[in-house]
C-alpha cells in the first residue's frame, strides 16, 4: 500500500490549501473559470498559455491572460515559446504583472504550437528544453517567484524522456513537475498511463502532480494511489462541471460520493460565473465565449441538447442568463439536485480534433 498523500502542497513560499489542482486548457481557464472552479473545491489553478512573443504582449488576448485582477493568490502564470532569451523576458513581463508562479509549458499538443517547436515539440530537444529552463528559473529567481514545469510523458511511446527532463528540471531549480499521462503523439486519444508518472515521483523529491482522464472521484483515487503523486489536475472534467473539486475532495476526506449539487445552487454559481465572464469580455465576445461554458453545464442534463442549440441562437448576455435562469428553474421544480443522465466519458466524449486545436496538455 502506498504511503498516505499529504493534504497539501508547498511551492517555494506558498502552501496550497489542497491538492486539487485546475489544470491550464487555452480557451477555457480564463480568470472567471479559475476563480469559480477554486470557490468551488480547487486548491491551485493556473493560467491559460501566455506567448513568450514580444510583439503579441499588446494583443486583446494576451492582455486578458495577463489580467489578474481580483484573483487570489498565489497567481500561476504558464508561458510558451522556443528561445531561453524571450522566455527569460516573458518571465518578467508576466511577474511585473501579478504572477506568483510561473508554469513552463511543455505539454501542450496542438499543433499550432508544436510545430513552432514550442509545448510538446520542446521534449524532443532536451537541451533546448533545459536551456529554456534554466533561463526561466533565473529571470524568476531575483523576484522569490518559483518555476513549475508541465509536460508529457514524451513524444511519442518509443520516447519516453519525462523522468530525465524532470531530473534535470529539478536540477536548475523546478520546484514542482506537473505530468500529462499521454505522449504528444497520442493528443488527447487512447487512455492516459500512469506508470511514467509514478517513476516521474519516485525520481524527484519536489512534488509531482499528476494529471489525464481524472473524471471522477474514484478515478482521482485510483490515480493518486497508482502514482504516489502529491497532487492530481483535473482538465476536462472541469468544463460544466466546477464542482467536480468538491465532489473529489470530500470521496478523499471520506470514501463517500457527495451528493450531486442542488439544481438552484448549481444555476447561482454559472449564473455569477457568466456575469464574471461578461465583465472580462465585453458583451459581443463574452456571450459568444459564453455558449461553450453554458453547453458544458448542461450537456449531461435532461434536455440539455436541445437547450444547448436553443441558446446558441440567443445574441445578448441578457438573454442567455435571463433563458438559463428560466430553464434551471423549470429543471429544479422536478430535481431538487442535479439529475444526471447514464454516465458518459467526460473527458472523452468532445470532438478530438477541435480539443487538439483548443486545449493544452
Amino acid at each position: 500500500m502506498s504511503a498516505p498523500v499529504p493534504a497539501s502542497v508547498r511551492i517555494g513560499p506558498y502552501t496550497l490549501p489542497n491538492r486539487l489542482f485546475v489544470a491550464p486548457m487555452a480557451g477555457v481557464t480564463d480568470r472567471p473559470f479559475r476563480q469559480l472552479c477554486r470557490r468551488l473545491g480547487a486548491g491551485y489553478a493556473v493560467s491559460e498559455m501566455v506567448t513568450s512573443r514580444k510583439e503579441l504582449w499588446n494583443s486583446l488576448k494576451t492582455s486578458r491572460r495577463a489580467d489578474h485582477t481580483g484573483e487570489p493568490g498565489p497567481v500561476a502564470v504558464q508561458i510558451a515559446g522556443t528561445d531561453a532569451a524571450m522566455m527569460a523576458e516573458a518571465t518578467r513581463y508576466n511577474i511585473d504583472r501579478g504572477a506568483q508562479i510561473i508554469d513552463i509549458n511543455m505539454g501542450c499538443p496542438a499543433k499550432k504550437v508544436c510545430n513552432k517547436w514550442a509545448g510538446s515539440a520542446l521534449m524532443q530537444d532536451e537541451a533546448l528544453a533545459l536551456e529554456i529552463v534554466a533561463a526561466v528559473v533565473a529571470a524568476a529567481a531575483p523576484q522569490g517567484v518559483p518555476v513549475t514545469l508541465k509536460m508529457r510523458t514524451g513524444w511519442c511511446a518509443a520516447a519516453k524522456n519525462a523522468v530525465s527532463i524532470a531530473r534535470a528540471a529539478e536540477s536548475a531549480g523546478v520546484q514542482m513537475v506537473t505530468v500529462h499521462g499521454r505522449t504528444r503523439e497520442q493528443g488527447y486519444t487512447g487512455a492516459a498511463e500512469y506508470d511514467t508518472i509514478a517513476a516521474v515521483k519516485a525520481a524527484l523529491k519536489i512534488p509531482v502532480v499528476a494529471n489525464g482522464d481524472i473524471a471522477s472521484p474514484a478515478k482521482a483515487r485510483e490515480v493518486l494511489a497508482a502514482t504516489g503523486a502529491d497532487a492530481i489536475m483535473v482538465g476536462r472534467a472541469a468544463q460544466g462541471r466546477p464542482w467536480i473539486f468538491a465532489e473529489i475532495g470530500h470521496y478523499l476526506a471520506t470514501g463517500e460520493t457527495l451528493a450531486p449539487p442542488r439544481t438552484r445552487d448549481a444555476s447561482a454559481w454559472l449564473i455569477e460565473h457568466l456575469h464574471d465572464h461578461y465583465g472580462l469580455y465585453g458583451e459581443l465576445t463574452g456571450m459568444r465565449s459564453a455558449r461553450k461554458h453554458i453547453g458544458w453545464a448542461v450537456r449531461l442534463l435532461p434536455g440539455g441538447e436541445e437547450f444547448r442549440r436553443r441558446m446558441n441562437r440567443l445574441e445578448t448576455c441578457e438573454d442567455q442568463v435571463r433563458e438559463l435562469r428560466d430553464w434551471f428553474e423549470a429543471l429544479a421544480a422536478d430535481h431538487e439536485r442535479l439529475p444526471y443522465l447514464p454516465e458518459q466519458d467526460a473527458a472523452n466524449d468532445d470532438d478530438k480534433q477541435e480539443q487538439d486545436d483548443r486545449l493544452q496538455a
